[in-house]
């Protein structure tokens, strides 16, 4: 999908909207309430009224553009943009590109990419098989050193730890940890990583054979990469892929976000990773959308909220 594609096929709210009921409803229009497919078409509400339970309600209702005002071409606009931009687009960035410098809000356009984003965070999630790679890496800009030169020890360091699964050839999964010690690795294999797994490889962390014992992956599925002794290949044995993968995650940060809160930082790794796992799909945009009409609403005050 082009820009130009998007100002010729969704010019309108109407045009707009039909793609949005045929994603949401693809086998037809069915009442939310009591799930009837008794409806009708009130066309001066532009609402559908339900024959059984009288609900009145919109393509809209109960999604993520649930108490919207915007126009949708402005909505769909937003949408390509973001899906487009391999290392993100800040709210300031989108604001000024639909707006214009002295238009629109900022509060707006970033409660705007937060809905994208929390439409792109309800993608199911199967479990991840074949050869994968995992690694770690903290985010949370520059810090000095008090004792000197050398790395700011975990436990004094202010940054967030960001733990990352890349399934060779296939999907990449980050998450905001706690810490990167042996249970908390141990927790991410066992919910992402399939029990036939063919092996797992990372650096050499000490935490990680741990992790491997406690989340039940047989030692001869871990192999390891000693980057410490400036080996960064070993055959088929690398961390060079999900390593790339952080390489774009900061670059997002640092070139495009410039600054991400700890408490916001698990939606943005959503953003990052829903494009990376489409990024050869022609279909993006239409599956930003079908997930959009299928997510549950996101309020501003849900956002913001402590």
């Amino acid at each position: 999908m082009t820009l130009p594609d998007l100002i010729r096929l969704y010019p309108t709210d109407e045009a707009c909207r039909e793609i949005l009921t045929r994603l949401r409803w693809p086998e037809g229009v069915t009442c939310p309430r009591c799930k009837t497919p008794d409806v009708w078409w009130v066309d001066s509400r532009k609402q559908f009224t339900c024959s059984e339970c009288s609900y009145q309600f919109s393509v809209m209702s109960g999604t993520i553009f649930n108490d919207s005002h915007l126009p949708l071409p402005i909505w769909f606009m937003a949408v390509l943009l973001i899906c487009e931009a391999k290392k993100g687009m800040s709210a300031s960035q989108l604001k000024r590109t639909l707006w214009g410098e002295h238009k629109g809000s900022y509060k707006t356009a970033w409660y705007l990419c937060h809905r994208i984003r929390a439409a792109m965070a309800s993608a199911e999630k199967s479990m991840m098989f074949g050869e994968l790679e995992m690694d770690e890496t903290w985010v949370g800009g520059r810090e000095r050193n008090p004792r000197g030169a050398g790395r700011i020890p975990y436990a004094e360091s202010k940054k967030v730890p960001v733990v990352g699964i890349k399934q060779r050839g296939g999907e990449l999964r980050f998450f905001k940890a706690e810490d990167v010690k042996s249970g908390t690795l141990a927790k991410y294999i066992k919910e992402n990583v399939s029990e036939d797994v063919d092996v797992i490889m990372t650096d050499e962390w000490s935490a990680y054979p741990g992790a491997m014992r406690k989340a039940g992956v047989s030692p001869d599925k871990h192999k390891t990469i000693n980057h410490n002794q400036g080996v960064y290949v070993d055959g088929d044995i690398t961390t060079n892929g999900i390593e790339s993968a952080f390489s774009l995650l900061k670059r997002g940060i640092i070139g495009s976000w410039h600054k991400v809160s700890a408490k916001h930082l698990p939606a943005y790794l959503e953003e990052m990773t829903f494009r990376f796992n489409r990024r050869g799909r022609v279909d993006i945009f239409i599956d930003t959308l079908r997930h959009m009409v299928t997510a549950d609403p996101l309020t501003f005050q849900e956002l913001t909220a402590d």
